[in-house]
């Protein structure tokens, strides 16, 4: 409200004002409630909450592949007396800003990330890069520039998260197709690899059974050897046998002549 040139402002508690008389600083607090003579003052108000800026920019790779980068930023005013001497956040009776300093901000810092960004893009190749967020993350949260940046201007960085990188919808189709044709040949390739693997045990199973078969022939082998030595044994037993009985009957043959005589 203003009455014959004095206004009465009233702030949220996340906001930080300051108000100046000619040119001095007078006042100053979060969610400062003031009654002030409008003609000679200056408010300043700079909001302390969290800001989001959402922010998606092409980049240039290594092998000069153009890749869309898509994040968010998060930042915060800690020093707002430290902002408000490099940016104009003056408002006017109604709470209007006075000038574009602090959209610019804004703007001033998706810059400063796109710059920060092309530095580390650079240096990736296309496959390196599509897989690179978490990197591309936390180069950017500890890159000196972006942090002196911020602490000059009274901000801190809260958080860079990086939602996505995409490559160009043709070469993204070129390379969906080169995926798709190396999982064919890896699938071949394991398809092979189980048929050799059938083969191997096939040809093992066979060499083991042969092995059996020849152990089993060996043994048959064996056993008719010991069979036929038996039968040989036996005959011999038998021919010395008939040729003892021959002889014994001879002898006897001889005692009776003998016994005669």
């Amino acid at each position: 409200s203003r009455m014959f040139g004095v206004h009465f402002l009233q702030s949220s508690p996340t906001t930080y004002v300051m108000r100046y008389k000619n040119g001095q600083l007078v006042d100053c607090g979060l969610g400062l409630t003031l009654l002030y003579f409008g003609p000679g003052s200056t408010i300043v108000r700079i909001n302390q909450t969290s800001q989001d800026i959402p922010f998606v920019f092409e980049q240039k790779t290594l092998d000069y592949q153009y890749v869309t980068i898509q994040g968010n930023l998060t930042y915060r005013v800690i020093g707002p007396e430290r902002l408000a001497g490099q940016l104009d956040f003056s408002v006017d009776t109604r709470g209007r800003y006075l000038s574009d300093d602090p959209s610019n901000l804004q703007q001033r810092l998706v810059r400063l990330l796109q710059s920060q960004t092309y530095t580390f893009t650079r240096d990736q190749s296309l496959g390196e890069m599509l897989s690179a967020s978490n990197l591309l993350t936390e180069h950017l949260m500890s890159d000196p520039s972006v942090l002196s940046t911020a602490s000059g201007l009274g901000l801190e960085i809260e958080s860079i998260v990086i939602f996505s990188i995409r490559a160009d919808p043709e070469m993204a189709t070129a390379m969906q197709a080169e995926a798709r044709e190396r999982l064919l040949q890896n699938a071949d390739e394991a398809i092979h690899q189980r048929r050799k693997m059938a083969v191997e045990l096939e040809r093992e199973i066979r060499e083991h059974e042969l092995a059996t078969e020849r152990v089993v022939q060996e043994k048959q082998r064996e056993v008719r050897q010991a069979q036929l030595e038996a039968d040989v044994a036996i005959e011999r037993g038998r021919a010395e046998l008939v040729t003892q009985q021959a002889e014994n009957e001879a002898k006897l043959a001889q005692a009776r002549i003998e016994t005669l005589r």
